[in-house]
Formats: structure tokens, sequence, C-alpha cells
């Protein structure tokens, strides 16, 4: 059993409290390696924001239970050389985490959040392994995510044809017989890069998130799936050998707005994957004679780096809260 706290981790009460207050939501980026997590770490040091870092169950089969663990580790150390030891606030967070057993296995290697995701089952299901999660993983004060209703798309091994709806009228009692520290929601966002078709309006159900607000006032709410799907990097990835399909993305613009309202965590996953993808098939094209790996995956780093920099400051607005975060934490 690895306690989150030896390894410098912190769980997300503080940084959702302060996001709720403060307007903004914190950025969860996923990663698979060595060289997402540094970029992550450089955006983040970069504009002084909070951080939740995501490891899906399938990153976890890719990359190992325990190099992730050290990963993690290894994230809050470098954040401190790169802040002159001030450091990041930051969590280390279970993705979709498909069941009890998962979650479990997560917080014993120093997990410091969790996700169950029984959106998949009926509501009563739900509740039951949610309740369960939760119970178990309290004892350790790991943070505990949740969900209700179902994001179209595929990420992982999390796939589904159609939109479910969060229905608000059902949020107060799923959090009450839970005690989920934060509820990820689907109001029309959905996983993957291909959201929306050219032709279609790529809009979410900003109404619903404001009747959720209303029944939760003051409650972290998390969205899911909510890459932009930056065309530029479709475009180069097409232009160098690629064959993505026309995809539009969640608009940066409604996703400034969700932050501002009560969505305090958005998870960004594809648009990091387009980046880097994007950066080292120009490399190769321009490069056609090198081979060593740190060769194209140094501007794909720097890339995935300056994107998320970007993000943090003109769409999460979490730059500059890392200090008060660190403060609430006594660090």
């Amino acid at each position: 059993m690895v306690n989150y706290k030896d390894l410098g981790l912190v769980n997300t009460k503080a940084m959702f409290a302060k996001a709720i207050t403060g307007g903004f939501a914190v950025p969860a980026y996923n990663f698979n390696n060595m060289e997402q997590l540094q970029a992550i770490v450089m955006a983040c040091a970069e504009t002084q924001s909070p951080v939740i870092l995501q490891v899906s169950a399938g990153a976890r089969k890719y990359a190992n239970a325990t190099i992730l663990r050290y990963l993690g580790q290894a994230a809050v150390e470098y954040a401190k050389e790169l802040t002159g030891g001030k450091g990041l606030p930051i969590t280390l967070h279970l993705d979709h985490g498909p069941d009890f057993d998962t979650c479990k296995s997560c917080v014993e290697y120093g997990f410091s959040s969790v996700m169950i995701d029984g959106s998949h089952h009926p509501y009563e299901k739900n509740i039951e392994e949610t309740k369960k999660v939760v119970e178990y993983a309290h004892k350790y004060n790991v943070t505990v995510e949740g969900e209700l209703g179902v994001l179209a798309g595929v990420e992982d091994d999390v796939k589904a044809e159609t939109h479910t709806y969060t229905q608000p009228e059902e949020v107060v009692d799923f959090v009450g017989k839970t005690g989920v520290d934060s509820l990820a929601i689907s109001i029309g966002t959905s996983h993957g890069a291909f959201k929306f078709k050219p032709g279609q309006t790529p809009k979410i159900r900003l109404d619903i998130l404001d009747e959720i607000v209303k029944k939760l006032p003051g409650f972290p709410i998390v969205l899911h799936g909510s890459s932009s799907v930056p065309q530029e990097y479709v475009k180069i990835i097409n232009e160098n050998g690629g064959k993505l399909q026309d995809a539009i993305g969640i608009g940066e613009d409604q996703l400034r707005l969700a932050a501002k309202s009560a969505v305090c965590k958005i998870n960004i996953d594809s648009d990091g994957r387009l980046a880097m993808t994007a950066a080292i098939r120009k490399y190769f094209n321009d490069h056609p004679d090198h081979f060593d790996p740190r060769q194209y995956l140094t501007p794909a780093r720097e890339e995935l780096k300056k994107m998320y920099a970007r993000k943090n400051r003109e769409v999460l607005g979490s730059d500059g809260h890392a200090p008060e975060i660190l403060a609430a934490e006594g660090k």
C-alpha cells in the first residue's frame, strides 16, 4: 500500500473548492508515456496551473501500474525543479475506472483520486458500485468521481453509440446516496476525435448544466470528452500521410463558459494525441533520414506543451491559481 501523500500528490478537494469560487476549471490531461507527462508538467509550471494527471485503465495496461506510480512521483519532483522548489498541486487520477477492483488497485498504488464509471449500469446498480468505491477510497482520503449519463464516442475501452443526457432530477439523489466528491455529467460532449461532422453544430447543453447547478449549488461538476479537435493538427496530419476523417470538436468558447460555472474539471485527451501525432508526422516528412526517437519526440513534446499552456490560459482559466491551492494544502 502506497499513500499518495508520500508521493507528494494531493487529492482534488482544495483545487475544486478554489475552482468553484474562482470561476476556472482544473485541467485533467491524460498521459501514457514520459514525453506526454513532461509536456503537461512543463505547461502547468509555465502557467502556474494546478493539474490532474489522468490515467485510463488502458494506460495502466500499456505503461504498467508500477511505472505509472513512479511517474506520478516524478511529476511532483519535476514540477519543483521547474518552479524553483515551489512545486504544483498535482493529482494522479484514474480515468473511467471500470470496476471496484481497478479503483482499489489504484488507491493502493498511490493514486490520489479515482473515477468509478458506473454510467453503463442501471441507475440503482450505478449507485451501488459507486458507493462501494467511495467507502473504500475515503478510508485513505482519496477523492472519488462518479458519472451520471452516457457520453457517445470511443476512447480507449470506453465506447457508446449515442448520448444519454444527465437527468437533473437524479443528481441530488445520486450524490446523496453515493457520497461522491465530484460528478461527471453528460451534456453533449463526447469521447474521441470524431465528435461532430462538418455541417453539424457543435453545441453542448449548457441549459442542462444550469439546471444541475441549481440542484447542486457549489458541488464540483466534471466534463469528459472536451477536446476541441484543433483543425490545424488534423490538416498537418493529413498533409503528411495521415487519413483522418473530417471532425469537429467542442467549441473552446463553450468550455470557457462551463468553466466559469460549476464545472471545475475538464478532461482533454484527444487534442494531445493530435498535437503529438501532427508534430511527429511532419518531422518524419521533413527528416526522412532520422530514426532516433529523441529527435522526433522532442518537437512533439514541445508542441504538446505549447497547446496545453494555451488551454490553461485561454480556455480553462486555471493559470496563476497554483499558489493559492498549495497554500490551502499547507505547502
